[in-house]
Formats: structure tokens, C-alpha cells, sequence
């Protein structure tokens, strides 16, 4: 299903648009375009927030290690024999 929309974009624009498709393909472009923008943004978006939630959670998974390791280096150390 389509929907017939009105938008003003500036000459220049217009005359890049026209030079990569042909005037009956403009909506086919714009809309592969604007799905890849929207995408790529709401990846940027995705990976922003998960490095925030690393740096946020670095201490506790530090003292997290840090209470584990001297067991999983004992379950290590048995398995080595």
C-alpha cells in the first residue's frame, strides 16, 4: 500500500536526486533511503546505549570478578590434574 505525500526539498537536492535515479523511480529511492537512515540511526542509537550501560556497570562486573575468580581458578587448577 502507498500514500501520496508532498515534500519540498531544495533544488540541489532535487538535481542530486535526478542524477542517481530516473524521475519515475525518485520514491523507490527515497524510501530505500530514508529506511537505511532511520536504521542506521537507530543502530548508532542501540550502540550508544549499550556502551553507556558498560561503563555504568564496570565497577559491579569488576567486583563480580573479582569475588569469582579465586573459585573458577580452584575448579581450574582440578581440572589441570
Amino acid at each position: 500500500m502507498h500514500k501520496r505525500i508532498n515534500v519540498t526539498l531544495p533544488v540541489e537536492t532535487v538535481q542530486l536526486l535526478d542524477r542517481v535515479t530516473s524521475k519515475g523511480n525518485r520514491s523507490r529511492l527515497i524510501d530505500t533511503a530514508v529506511k537505511y537512515f532511520v536504521g542506521q540511526r537507530s543502530r548508532r542509537r542501540l550502540r550508544k546505549q549499550l556502551a553507556e550501560g558498560y561503563k555504568r556497570n564496570t565497577r559491579l562486573d569488576l567486583e563480580i570478578a573479582t569475588e569469582w575468580f579465586p573459585l573458577e581458578q580452584e575448579v581450574w587448577d582440578k581440572q589441570a590434574d
